[in-house]
């Protein structure tokens, strides 16, 4: 489903997900990896692609992002195959044969090159692949493609998630248009240092590689690396894009009007998928928004929202709806920025529970309200400077520690 949310007159949500931009379809079936759920996805276009990608920096590294890193050349790409319910992590010199032939089959299958294929998985870690079955899926995804199959897509990556992340949105500028979609699966070993869990965006703008990448990074380092769930950064984790320039009239060149727009489109896309998969949390109930203001600088901002959010403490007094406003304070203490306590504020919703050192006294109802929603926020102001930044996570329940002390069996 795509997100409603609007940025600009220019700017708006339109339905489609990853073949939302022109000249992309998609597939996902059930190939027997999970027990029923779809679980191997294709993303192809119909035409070659620059291409960009981030990657975990966890040193532990799945076969299968080794794979793809090894593709991000700069060379053309034109698909990439994914299965989930199997990480093909640890898996030794085996799970890198099963990754490239996980890319041959499906550049057999699509009648492209096989450096032309780049390659992800997701699920459990330690297990060689069932390559019968992944061959099997592969064909028959292939053989499924279509601009309808996005949303098939989107369901063949997840794992533990209970609802796809799909967004898509289009851009017209000048009498030009272009769009971006995306498609992400997350909801626990959520602590990106780089970019997420798995996560894929297409857009039918013509990019050169080296833009695209940059304007990645700068997408992904305040949206995707500002989430958290339970503080764990996956060995699988990536975000790839392609950029096909099926819109030919939307050539996105540094420093004009269309750079400006096709920036503040990724931004809002990443921006949105990072917030599904903070929303998504295995158990969660709640997504968290920590916005954190007057610091002196960004990176102190970006510190204290990350303590707060990463915060076990905070994570379960959302959970119970319990306005322990000294968690907050007892994280941004310890997030390593530079701040004075008393000229620091802090906010449940828009209750004042904290000011410039001291406890302000306020409704206890009334800020229960502001916690017991879908969605909460916690804001800190610590009085500083103009810095801020934002950041999103969700709340500690029972059923995390339920679905994580079981996962394997």
């Amino acid at each position: 489903m795509s997100t409603a949310v609007k940025v600009s007159e220019e700017i708006h949500a339109i339905e489609g997900g990853i073949t939302a931009p022109r000249g992309f379809l998609a597939a996902g079936v059930h190939a027997g990896i999970k027990r029923q759920k779809k679980d191997i996805a294709i993303v192809y276009s119909e035409r070659p692609c620059s291409a960009a990608g981030m990657f975990t920096t966890n040193r532990v590294k799945a076969a299968p992002l080794l794979v793809t890193k090894e593709r991000l050349n700069g060379g053309p790409i034109r698909a990439i195959v994914v299965n989930s319910g199997n990480a093909n992590a640890c898996t030794g010199e085996r799970g890198l044969e099963d990754a490239r032939a996980m890319a041959s089959l499906c550049a057999r299958a699509l009648g492209v090159g096989e450096a032309e294929v780049l390659v992800a998985s997701t699920g459990v870690i330690g297990v060689p692949l069932p390559m019968e079955k992944i061959a099997a899926g592969i064909d028959q995804a292939a053989r499924a493609l279509s601009v309808e199959g996005a949303h098939d897509a989107a369901l063949g990556i997840l794992t533990t998630d209970t609802r796809t992340k799909e967004v898509a949105v289009q851009c017209d500028v000048d009498g030009v248009t272009f769009r971006i979609g995306g498609m992400a699966k997350g909801s626990g070993m959520i602590h990106p240092n780089m970019a997420t869990m798995l996560a894929f965006l297409s857009t039918d703008a013509a990019v050169a590689p080296e833009f695209l990448d940059e304007q990645l990074r700068a997408a992904v380092d305040v949206t995707f690396n500002m989430i958290t769930v339970d503080g764990d950064t996956s060995t699988n984790d990536m975000v790839l894009i392609l950029a096909n320039g099926a819109e030919e009239r939307a050539r996105i060149e540094p420093g004009t009007p269309l750079a400006a727009a096709f920036s503040r489109a990724l931004r809002l896309v990443c921006t949105e998928l990072a917030k599904m998969i903070a929303a998504d949390g295995e158990g969660a109930t709640k997504l968290i928004e920590v916005r954190v203001r007057g610091a002196r600088t960004e990176r102190d901002a970006r510190l204290v929202v990350k303590a707060v959010s990463g915060s076990s403490l905070v994570k379960t007094a959302v959970y119970g709806e319990d306005a322990n406003w000294g968690r907050i304070l007892c994280a941004t203490g310890y997030s390593g920025a530079e701040f004075d306590p008393e000229r620091t504020t802090v906010y449940l919703g828009d209750v004042k529970v904290f000011e410039h050192g001291v406890p302000v006294a306020f409704d206890e109802a009334e800020a229960k309200r502001a916690l017991s929603g879908s969605s909460v926020t916690i804001t800190v102001d610590l009085g500083e400077g103009e810095a801020e930044a934002t950041g999103w996570t969700c709340d500690l329940t029972y059923d995390y520690v339920k679905i994580n002390a079981s996962y394997r069996t």
